[in-house]
């Protein structure tokens, strides 16, 4: 959840919360003349194709990153719940591709509390990744603040003989007491070990103003009482709502940084090394593995759909070929056989089971295929249903089936 700004090319990454935020973050980094913009929210990627398509809307580069949960255990472990913050951003493709392997891994794996990530995985998958000493809940600055600058060096150096030159001090302020005495440490470990600094600022809403509305959502997501003084929420260190988490300004960011300028100049570097990650990319098609006498998944689902058809119907009368042919030509065309094959056999193994599933609803319970192969238990025949309003050669577009599981 970081801001990075900089001075001359008024550069700035910042945390998105939410993708409805997008449009209102991307705006005021073209406002301003920052030509990248990032994206790191806490232990997901969720909502980066939002991001990256307001981002470009703007003119404006879009940065890939996510601020994970890491464990110092392992990720299997449920037994400790201390976890520490860490900012890990996309430097190409290879990348973009490890944030969303340890992504997932996290939530598949890691899952206790919060998705978790574990220093085995984050060395095995770090190929493509920058990183950064990232915010006071870092396993750096918590060391710094709990166990001493001795036992810090030791998580520093870690992190820094596995990124090498892209591994970067973070330096932020909030008018925290913690960060001060953090960034004193960091400062000095930067001209020691020669890492370059740069300054950040969490960014959670877009304006300061924004700030009490923020807090009021705390609230809300917490479920605690607005008036709970002892509720989760974002003070300084007298216990007032700190309302310096937001998106700051170039100008605003060079005043807070000016007697470390080089943090400001930094930025450009970080920049300069991302390269323009495309996600978009041609619709990508499940490949279902058939039986070996068949040809391919054509062939497959042209077999099942007929053996489906004579359980259904008592007679497979020439109409009911014809539609049957008809809509596997189609299938077939549209290259889409693979969907069919698959989604038909979770919905069938789900049903052997015995978890109920529904009838079929929406435009795909017109496939009489899809009734065949027992996708939906609507006749289309019966029922006079076009097969055009689910898939139509005319406007091409994927499939839609909505499945409802008990």
């Amino acid at each position: 959840m970081c801001q990075f700004s900089h001075l001359h090319c008024h550069t700035q990454f910042s945390l998105l919360d939410g993708a409805a935020a997008a449009d209102k973050l991307a705006a005021k980094a073209k406002k301003y003349d920052m030509p990248a913009i990032a994206i790191t929210d806490h232990g997901n990627m969720f909502g980066v194709p939002n991001f990256v398509n307001a981002a470009q809307r703007e003119g404006v580069k879009p940065i890939i990153g996510c601020e994970y949960y890491v464990t110092p255990v392992t990720m299997n472990d449920r037994n400790n719940k201390t976890r520490y913050h860490q900012v890990l951003l996309a430097k190409n493709m290879t990348g973009y591709h490890n944030l969303a392997k340890l992504t997932s891994m996290g939530y598949v794996d890691g899952m206790y509390y919060k998705p978790r990530i574990d220093k085995d995985v984050l060395e095995k998958y770090s190929e493509g990744l920058i990183c950064t000493t990232c915010c006071l809940q870092s396993e750096v600055n918590q060391t710094i603040l709990k166990e001493g600058e001795a036992k810090a060096r030791k998580v520093f150096e870690w992190y820094l003989d596995l990124f090498g030159e892209d591994y970067y001090i973070e330096l932020q302020r909030h008018g925290l007491r913690d960060q001060d005495i953090c960034n004193e440490v960091l400062i000095r470990w930067a001209k020691e070990y020669n890492v370059k600094m740069i300054c950040t600022n969490d960014s959670h809403y877009v304006d300061k103003q924004d700030s009490e509305a923020h807090d009021i959502l705390l609230a809300l997501q917490t479920n605690a009482d607005i008036n709970d003084p002892n509720r989760f929420r974002f003070t300084d260190d007298n216990n007032r709502l700190n309302n310096e988490f937001y998106l700051k300004t170039p100008d605003e960011m060079k005043e807070l940084f000016k007697d470390v300028p080089e943090s400001l100049d930094n930025t450009n570097e970080i920049v300069d090394k991302v390269e323009d990650i495309k996600l978009s990319s041609d619709l990508l098609l499940p490949h279902y593995q058939v039986p070996q006498q068949f040809v391919d998944m054509n062939d497959y689902l042209r077999h099942v759909t007929y053996e489906g058809a004579r359980k259904r119907y008592k007679e497979l009368t020439s109409e009911i070929i014809e539609r049957i042919d008809r809509e596997l030509d189609i299938i077939r065309d549209m290259n889409f056989p693979g969907y069919f094959l698959i989604v038909q056999e979770f919905t069938t193994e789900a049903r052997n089971r015995g978890v109920y599933v529904g009838p079929g609803r929406g435009s795909a319970a017109g496939s009489v295929v899809a009734y065949c192969v027992g996708i939906t238990n609507i006749d289309p025949m019966r029922y006079e249903l076009l097969f055009e309003r689910f898939l139509n050669p005319e406007r091409v577009s994927p499939p839609d089936i909505d499945i409802d599981f008990d």
